[in-house]
């Protein structure tokens, strides 16, 4: 930061007599971000973003360019909802141009406090405050199975019929997870877990290749494979909701509307009917 360590103190010192809080405990030397300061941390940081990113507007002033739509989005998301709503978008302006950022779900909710984004489209919930949100619809987990098992003919599966199968299950805490205990547990069921994989993607190449069965949504499967598994409704209709975020900023980006237009096109052509 090029400041001294004294000058930096004074600093911290002169801001807490300013807003009236005390934002660290100072013990032995050292310094401990109080509640408070955690609470500041994340505006303090989309004010510090949004003053480095002034040179850049005026720079594409400058330039007359067209400023790009600027989409943030969790992984398999993208696959499923933004690429297909970008596709449509630039059919109709050939001359937009996009940043696509893809980031996990830590990264993209410290993003989502940056406020650089024009949209964010995401799973929920999302720990984000003094956001926007829209409900867009609810996604439905179904069983994935290589296309050869036994069980891949059949209309829908219960526990019962996935009990002796070997399950490969995301971590705990993902969404994906999350939601398929909360629907085991209160049907009183449980699954044999054979693997546990931090990923979708890995999860979506074991069963490729044999080695079990997931849950999945079915937009957001890499077309690739699409050929070499099957996926069946699963009795206990268990889904995950999604959603998309809006910064708050005066003036929107010209073609934010039309991909949120189209983007509810998609969700409709791949879910039905969205529920809020």
């Amino acid at each position: 930061m090029n400041v001294s360590q004294p000058a930096a103190s004074r600093l911290i010192r002169l801001l807490e007599e300013e807003i009236g809080e005390t934002l660290f405990h100072r013990t032995r030397k050292r310094l401990r971000p109080t509640r408070e300061a955690e609470v500041f941390l994340p505006e303090a940081i989309r004010i510090v973003s949004a003053i480095d990113g002034i040179p850049e507007i005026f720079a594409q002033n400058r330039a007359e360019s067209v400023a790009p739509l600027r989409i943030l989005c969790l992984p398999r998301i993208d696959l499923g909802l933004v690429i297909p709503t970008l596709a449509l978008l630039d059919a109709e302006t050939r001359n937009q141009r996009y940043k696509v950022v893809v980031c996990p779900r830590r990264e993209f909710s410290r993003r989502l406090r940056h406020g650089q984004f024009d949209v964010g489209v995401s799973t929920l919930p999302v720990p984000v405050e003094g956001l926007q949100t829209h409900f867009l619809t609810r996604a439905p987990l179904k069983v994935m199975l290589p296309q050869n098992h036994p069980l891949a003919q059949r209309d829908v599966l219960s526990p019962s019929d996935l009990s002796k199968e070997r399950y490969i299950a995301l971590e705990e805490h993902t969404i994906v997870r999350t939601t398929v205990d909360r629907a085991l547990a209160a049907a009183g069921a449980t699954l044999n877990l054979s693997h546990e994989v931090s990923s979708s993607e890995v999860a979506h190449r074991f069963v490729r290749n044999g080695m079990g069965f997931t849950f999945a949504d079915p937009s957001a499967l890499p077309p690739e494979i699409s050929d070499e598994i099957a996926l069946i409704p699963w009795s206990l209709g268990a889904s995950i909701e999604l959603a998309y975020f809006l910064p708050q900023v005066s003036r929107p980006h010209e073609n934010r509307d039309t991909f949120l237009k189209l983007l509810k096109d998609v969700c409709k052509d791949r879910y039905g009917q969205a529920h809020s």
